[in-house]
């Protein structure tokens, strides 16, 4: 359904958002909210002022995590946060034994894949089309890598198969979810480790990222970016080498960009405080619309993320004269429907495209 009533939770958080009218562009980076704008802003005057708060800042960073951990369904202490969604994959990647096989799929972000390919550990990657990735696990495959939406395609992918494989051989499981927590319902439990730049589809600013993290995966994984965040007590963890890290997922924590989290922290409460199902709908159904609109084949899993071939950018480029803000990737044009947009989003766009 992509008609919100006025009464609607959503038509509320649509409030909140100002340039959301003809911004199809949430997979490249969201809009900040009215709330996270007029948090930063005091936060700077505050600053000039000669009174910047670091325990507020803690507190932002902390009920951030509170958050996020609400979205995807597990405890806090589950969650560590961090900055880039490239240094959460690096950790994992450490936790491998070297030459461990591990299975990506293909042409997925370089940001999760490159710390693999890359490890230092002689890692066995190989790669395999996303649709078949399920297929491709083996035994002995140590971790399989995938996004659970494609950033340049915007295909979902059948976790419940990738991960109903892995169990059989004894896999775990990484899963990219930048371009999905926030329209895209997600069970981080399903997943050894999670990972989820929030600067895209929670309209967080950019230096706000999270992990999950499994108790299987967290026994083995060292903390090798560990500072003095990753301590038990963090204000009291910023000298020396005895320091006791975390009993908890928090011990993978890296040090927080304060504030970007003093921005973050309005905007993820509003979208954990949303029916999540009910914003999948509307995310969906106007992409489902825009697609019958373009005679644009239906995906076998719905997205927010439509694409099509647009080798020459002349598509990105009439949307563009159009007043409407897209995307481009491989080679396809690109947009996508959020909280923020409306049936008129869909009319402009089409229209501009001769639909």
């Amino acid at each position: 359904m992509s008609y919100l009533a006025a009464t609607s939770p959503l038509a509320a958080a649509q409030a909140e958002f100002v340039g959301g009218r003809g911004y199809l562009a949430a997979c490249t980076v969201g809009l900040p909210t009215r709330t996270s704008r007029a948090a930063i802003i005091a936060d700077l005057d505050a600053a000039t002022r000669g009174r910047p708060d670091p325990a507020a800042y803690t507190a932002a960073v902390e009920r951030s995590r509170g958050h996020f951990a609400r979205l995807v369904g597990v405890a806090p202490s589950r969650v560590a946060i961090g900055s880039q969604a490239s240094v959460a994959a690096a950790l994992v990647a450490g936790s491998l034994p070297y030459g461990a096989d591990v299975l990506i799929a293909d042409g997925d972000f370089s940001s999760i894949v490159l710390p693999f390919v890359h490890s230092g550990r002689g890692l066995s990657v190989r790669t395999a089309p996303l649709a078949t990735l399920a297929d491709e696990v083996r035994s002995g495959t140590a971790l399989i890598v995938f996004s659970l939406v494609q950033s340049s395609t915007g295909e979902v992918a059948d976790a419940a198969s990738i991960v109903t494989a892995a169990h059989r051989v004894g896999a775990r499981t990484l899963c990219d979810a930048t371009q999905a927590v926030g329209w895209l319902p997600v069970a981080a439990s399903d997943f050894d480790a999670v990972i989820c730049h929030a600067y895209k589809w929670l309209c967080a600013p950019r230096g706000v990222s999270f992990l999950t993290v499994s108790e299987r995966l967290a026994t083995g994984m060292p903390a090798i970016f560990a500072g003095w965040y990753a301590g038990g007590d963090p204000w009291v963890s910023c000298y020396g080498h005895e320091v006791e890290l975390a009993s908890d997922a928090t011990r993978f924590d890296v040090s927080p960009a304060w504030q970007a989290f003093v921005g973050a922290e309005p905007a993820l409460e509003l979208f954990a405080s949303l029916d999540q199902q009910e914003l999948h709908d509307h995310a969906v159904g106007l992409a489902a619309r825009f697609r019958e609109r373009m005679d644009l084949p239906r995906p076998s899993r719905a997205s927010a993320i439509v694409t099509w071939a647009d080798s020459d950018g002349c598509d990105l480029a009439r949307l563009q004269a159009a007043g409407i803000t897209a995307s481009g990737r491989a080679g396809r044009a690109r947009v996508a429907f959020h909280v923020f947009n409306g049936e008129a989003d869909v009319d402009v766009a089409a229209a501009a495209l001769g639909r």
